[in-house]
């Protein structure tokens, strides 16, 4: 499996960014989740969806102002951010899960796109 994240960019705070992961190479019928790492920190959970997209979760950080979907005809996850806030600062990872179970832990997931990152000015 290959993953293309793009849609990063440089924004002032209270705006909006839409992250995109293209997925290559396997039938899109994967879990896929976002993390984030910001200089200095850890990479953290920011939210996951199951293979239909009828199943999703978020980090209690950005829970009501980030929206994750998918279009599974083409094999794209989405991760659309409003009201961002500097603290989203971040290089924002895509990856792929065989399973939505423990969809919060970077060890679940077994594919990861390259990275896209996003800049929230104050």
């Amino acid at each position: 499996v290959q993953l293309q994240a793009s849609g990063g960019g440089l924004v002032q705070a209270g705006g909006s960014l839409r992250l995109s992961c293209a997925a290559s190479g396997r039938t899109f019928t994967l879990a896929m989740g976002w993390f984030r790492q910001a200089p200095g920190k850890e990479r953290e959970f920011v939210s996951a969806i199951n293979w239909s997209g009828a199943t999703t979760n978020y980090a209690a950080s950005v829970k009501g102002r980030f929206t994750i979907s998918r279009d599974n005809a083409k094999n794209t996850v989405y991760l659309q951010m409003n009201s961002l806030k500097p603290e989203d600062t971040a290089v924002y990872y895509c990856a792929t899960s065989p399973y939505y179970r423990n969809y919060a832990w970077s060890s679940s997931y077994d594919y990861w796109g390259q990275g896209t990152l996003v800049t929230v000015s104050s």
